[in-house]
This record gives C-alpha cells, structure tokens and sequence, in this order.
C-alpha cells in the first residue's frame, strides 16, 4: 500500500512538472514547438546573447524616477527649473568630457579620409575644426589657448572647446561608426586592418557607416566584397553551414547603439546620482552638487578643504592664490582631477558646462510626457531611389549647411544613408506623433500663441506670419549673391523679445567661467546651436537595450 501511495506522489510530482515546463525542450520555440537554429533551416535566432558590452569609455547609469529642476537656490524665482517628477531608463554615459585628444582622432580620421585640398569635401573638414578663437577676449592675453589650446599634447586630456551643438553630434555620428567598425573587425565582418588601409580600403567613397551596413550590407565600402566578409569567409572562425554567408544583423547582439547627446533629463539624473542617497525606495536628502553635502570644499580628512569642483571662486579669482590653489586651475582641468559622483561619472559640476540633445523651452512639460522626457524630436527616414533601393550620399548630394555665422558644415557623409522626413505615411491615423518635426511641440507652434483660435481664421492660415510666432527671436540671415558671395544680414528690428527659437540648445552644468550657483545640477541655459565658447564643451551618451539592471534573480524571489 505505501508503494503505491510512493507511485502516485511521484506520478503527480513529475506531471507537475511536466506542466510548468510546458511541452517544448531546450532550444524549441515556445511558440510553435520547432527547433531553433535547425542544421538543415529554419528560423535562425542569436540564444547566446547576454547583455549589452559597457561601450569604450562610458559607464552604466541605472535608470530610475528623480525629481528634475528642483534647484538648491533660485533667488530669481523664475519659471525655467520648475520641479517635475521624471523617470529616465538605464543608458550608458562617458566618464568624462570628451578630451582634445578624442576630438583630434575625429579630425584626422576626417582629413585623412575627406581631404580639404579636394574641392569635393574641403568645407567637410573645415567644418569639423573647432573654433579655437574662442579664447580671444578684448581686454585680455589669451594667444596660448588660442594657438595651443587644442593640439598641444600638454591640453591632450583636457575637455574639448570650441566645438558647437551641430559638430558635436557629428562627432557622436563618427563615433558611432567607428566603435562598430571595429567590433564587427574583431568578430570577423569586416576584414582585418582595412579601417586603417587609408588611400587604399578606406577613401571617401569607401567607408563604413553602421545604418548602411545594417540596411544594405553589400554597399559599405563602397561595395567592396574583399572587406565586407560574410561569417565563414574571414577565416577568424570555423562557421556552420547556416552561418555561412550571413552579414550581421541587429539579431546578433554585435552592433550597439548609437552614440548620442544625452538627454536634459538623463544628463541631470546622472549628475544627481541620487542613489547615493537611496535607502530602500526613497531617497533620503536633497543633493545640491553632483557629491553630497551642502558644501564645495571636501570633509574627507586626508582631502579636508580641497575643491571638489574647478569653477570661478569669485570676481577676479578663478584659481586661488598662487602656491595654495583652491581648485588647481585658472581655466579648465584635466579631466579626472576631481572626484566622481556616485555613478563613477567626473566633472559633473565645472571645469567645462556640457551641450545636451534638447531645444531650450521655459518650461518641461511634463503633462505631456514624463518617460524620458525629451524636446528636440525630428522623425526621419531613409531615402528611396527611383530603383527602388535606398538611396546613399556621394560627394555630388552632400548636404551643406551655412551657419547663421557663415560657417559652412557637412550634415552627411559620402556612404551615409539620404534621409528625409517621414511623410504622412508614417504619421497618418496616429495619436503619438502627426508631423516630422515636433521641436516646438506645445510650445512654440501657432496653437501656442495668445492670438490662436481653434476653427478660427488664424486656424486656417500656414502661420507665415510673425504675428502668430510665439518665439520672434532675430532672424539673421547669410546667402550667396550671384558672384557666389556670402551676404551677410544682420537682424537690427527693436521689436524682438527674446532669443529662444528652435535653434537653441540646453547646456548644463558650471564650468571654469562660472560661480558655485550654476553647479547645480538642476541649472539650465541655453545657447545658440551654431555657435560655440571657450566653456561649453560635451560627452555622449548611449541607451542601453534590455533589462533596466542586471540583477540575475527574479523579483520576489524569496531568499535562501
């Protein structure tokens, strides 16, 4: 009798467990019971990939909910850091400010590839040079900066300046790149050395771009078959017959994200690094600087009185008195000279402030959005030809912009994809999104004006107006005359009432210009796009694809 009551537990235990395992074994899909990644065919899936590689240079910040634009001080008492409660997701950050020495590699690479002496690409490099007069100021001596600042090796780990909101997201579209160019080397997609082959495997009309690869792989490098291999053919690995002939795809995990500007809110967030206040699921105190304390002078007793910041002490003084500096430099740092916040991330807080991807608006609208919360969206999407293939861009369709300086910049590069607006193809019948361009979205567009009125004549009209602009910042303008001479208007209306447009950047953060006030990492302004300074310099930042954490146990799975 005890036998059969043994049988039947046992029966009973291994259906139940039959049951909760469901009928497919390892390796079978879920959904349809057939074997994943089947020798003789079938559907073929990366079950191997594990998590997303940190990218060079940058550091993991774990998303997570903070209140942004709440200010330790605000004796202005305006409306621009009104508190809102945000909720950022997990992305990637550099340690540091982008350095000279980062941004002299883009340079070269640039040059080496887009040679100025040929009339094709000249104004390709020349635009991509930061403007090193930045340093001049009428009353004062600063020739070194001028001629040093940037090459001199003795600057090399010194954050970048000079460069404006539009070079810099170049220089994250290059980096982009370059950073896949290299990992899919390494895997044995693209043949060994020949990103360095310069004259040869690289030239301008043969480079490697990662949205080309992704979309039509046989035409990076200008279609050249001898460096795009196939998994199998570069003999850095042996391949399976169903590996042979596959290009990488975003399925094989290889290929990460793009480089990018990050975000007003993540930049914050990540310069808060509130978790270094966190105690279970509050967070306790307000930070008023990137570390914690009320105070710019560090308590540690073996550092007890050092700056944890380089910014300007007061009038006059931007490095304290010789033989016993207060912050260790008179203009910018080294980068690393000062401690991390509690992300591991440095110079949060001064040496130079930092551009960030959004439009300046007064206000954060958080009504509208309060998930990754950001103003600057312009939807496009890739160009088809009239073969019905994508369209890439060679040195006759380059897309220059003129600056409202007069400074002439390349938008994209020969072996790029065309891109254009998305069209109502995209946008028709949806509640998210309706047009391409979404930078003055609820504040700034005709239906945020005092003078709109639903269904009315204002309604009807294309709001060519100024009457119906909200923002009637100057309009400078620069064209070329028929002799092919730029013209120079210069806007002297005395009606204008302010500066911000579409066109004006948020930067953060104090530099080495500004008072302890403007370290705070709430603090925002803003700045013309196309124009530059000698402290405003940026860092790039990454999302990071799949689970906010890494933690390796389910959530509520109870402790052993």
């Amino acid at each position: 009798m005890m036998a059969l009551k043994l049988l039947l537990a046992l029966s009973v235990a291994i259906g139940l467990s039959s049951c909760s395992k469901g009928s497919s074994s390892k390796g079978d899909s879920k959904a349809t019971g057939w074997k994943i990644n089947d020798k003789n065919g079938g559907f073929q899936y990366n079950t191997k990939y594990k998590k997303q590689e940190t990218p060079p240079g940058m550091v993991p910040v774990e998303g997570g909910t903070f209140t942004m634009g709440k200010v330790a001080d605000d004796p202005m008492h305006d409306w621009n850091n009104t508190p809102t409660q945000q909720h950022v997701q997990s992305f990637f950050m550099d340690e540091t400010e982008v350095t000279n020495l980062m941004y002299t590699e883009y340079l070269f690479w640039v040059k080496t590839v887009f040679p100025p002496t040929d009339e094709n690409y000249k104004n390709i490099y020349t635009g991509a040079i930061p403007d090193t007069l930045v340093w001049r100021n009428r009353l004062g001596y600063n020739e070194t900066m001028t001629n040093n600042y940037l090459r001199h090796p003795a600057y090399a780990e010194y954050p970048v300046v000079g460069v404006n909101w539009i070079q810099a997201m170049e220089f994250c579209k290059w980096r982009t790149n370059r950073v896949n160019e290299n990992i899919l080397e390494k895997n044995g997609y693209l043949k060994k050395d020949a990103k360095i082959d310069f004259g040869e495997s690289v030239t301008a009309t043969s480079t490697f771009d990662t949205e080309t690869y992704l979309v039509t792989p046989n035409k990076s490098y200008g279609g050249n078959e001898e460096i795009v291999l196939r998994k199998g053919m570069s003999g850095r690995k042996e391949a399976t017959e169903e590996e042979k002939n596959v290009y990488a795809q975003r399925s094989s995990g290889l290929i990460l994200p793009e480089y990018r500007l990050p975000t007003e809110a993540e930049w914050e967030y990540a310069a808060l690094a509130l978790v270094g206040n966190r105690e279970f699921n509050i967070y306790k105190g307000q930070k008023k600087y990137p570390w914690s304390g009320q105070y710019t002078r560090s308590s540690k007793r073996q550092y007890r009185g050092d700056q944890l910041a380089n910014f300007k002490q007061g009038k006059g003084d931007y490095g304290g008195v010789a033989g016993w500096s207060d912050d260790g430099a008179d203009i910018t740092n080294k980068v690393k000279s000062y401690a991390p916040n509690d992300f591991g991330l440095y110079d949060m807080a001064g040496n130079v402030a930092e551009w960030v991807a959004d439009v300046y608006r007064p206000i954060v609208d958080d009504e509208v959005n309060d998930f990754n919360y950001f103003r600057g969206n312009v939807y496009m999407k890739n160009k088809i030809g009239e073969d019905g293939s994508t369209e890439l861009v060679t040195a006759d369709n380059i897309t220059y912009d003129t600056l409202s300086n007069g400074k002439i910049m390349a938008r994209n590069f020969p072996g790029q994809i065309a891109q254009i607006p998305v069209d109502e193809n995209e946008t028709y019948l949806r509640t998210q999104f309706s047009t391409s361009d979404n930078r003055n979205y609820r504040d700034g567009d005709r239906a945020s004006t005092r003078y709109f009125r639903f269904g009315g004549e204002e309604e009807a009209e294309e709001g060519n107006s100024e009457k119906y602009v909200m923002y009637d910042a100057p309009k400078h303008k620069i064209q070329a005359d028929s002799l092919g001479e730029m013209v120079k208007t210069y806007d002297k209306s005395d009606k204008r009432t302010t500066l911000v447009d579409d066109n004006v950047r948020v930067y953060k953060g104090g530099s080495w210009r500004d008072r302890a006030y403007w370290l705070d990492p709430a603090q925002r302004r803003f700045f013309p796009q196309d124009m530059a300074t000698d402290y405003i310099g940026f860092r790039c930042a990454m999302s990071k694809v799949g689970p906010k954490s890494n933690k390796k146990t389910p959530r509520g799975t109870p402790k052993k």
